[in-house]
């Protein structure tokens, strides 16, 4: 186990993760409830939404649910492609059905065997709740958007975080995104690891502790 690492890991009680592209894979089931419509939306369309998405999520507060709505209009309106609202809004409505990615429960039961687990994560209770049903585990806290009003990479997950522990002493969280999570993070003094899914390059944004391929490369270091 890298030095640092384990240091970190001696002093730590909690452990706290991302969930959309952490522990479930928010690109597949994104970009599977965006296909349902009845005319394929062109591949730009993605990106497009990704862009769209941070625009609205840095505006003020919406539900997450209206906010993937108002993304999905608005990349549709930027491209010139028809998207009807019904679509729009089932595409919000299925976040919570968004597959876990196969490594998330076995990790998080053998974390959860030596460190507290938490959320914090973009979404509305609602939607989830239905995620961790489909995990099937119960975790210590969340801290959801819908509880501080705004988006990562805003630092209000991290703030209410911290309020709740008296400190950033023993924290330690865990994700994917660097711009949504490392950052914010490690600004307030949060140790970080980078779950790095999707194969990205290392950037000077925010140093993480250290880097895994997945969860399950991060669980077996214990």
């Amino acid at each position: 186990m890298i030095a640092a690492l384990s240091d970190i890991l001696a002093r730590t009680h909690t452990l706290t993760f991302d969930c959309y592209g952490t522990l479930v894979d928010w690109e597949t089931g994104l970009r599977t409830a965006l296909a349902r419509g009845t005319t394929p939306s062109p591949p730009e369309f993605f990106d497009a939404y990704l862009e769209q998405e941070a625009a609205v999520e840095s505006g003020p507060y919406l539900r997450y649910r209206d906010v993937v709505r108002n993304a999905v209009l608005g990349a549709a309106a930027r491209l010139g492609f028809p998207f009807h609202d019904a679509h729009a809004r089932s595409v919000g409505d299925s976040v919570g059905d968004w597959p876990v990615f196969p490594d998330t429960r076995d990790a998080l039961l053998k974390l959860g065997r030596r460190f507290r687990l938490g959320i914090l994560s973009n979404v509305d209770r609602d939607l989830l709740a239905r995620t961790i049903a489909r995990i099937d585990l119960s975790f210590d806290f969340l801290i959801t958007a819908e509880d501080v009003r705004s988006y990562k990479p805003a630092e209000g997950h991290f703030r209410r975080l911290i309020d709740l522990h008296g400190g950033a002493q023993g924290l330690l969280h865990v994700a994917q995104s660097v711009y949504h999570d490392g950052v914010p993070a490690r600004r307030l003094g949060l140790p970080f690891i980078w779950i790095n899914r999707r194969g990205e390059r290392r950037t000077g944004d925010a140093a993480p502790l250290a880097e895994f391929a997945d969860l399950r490369s991060f669980a077996d270091q214990m």
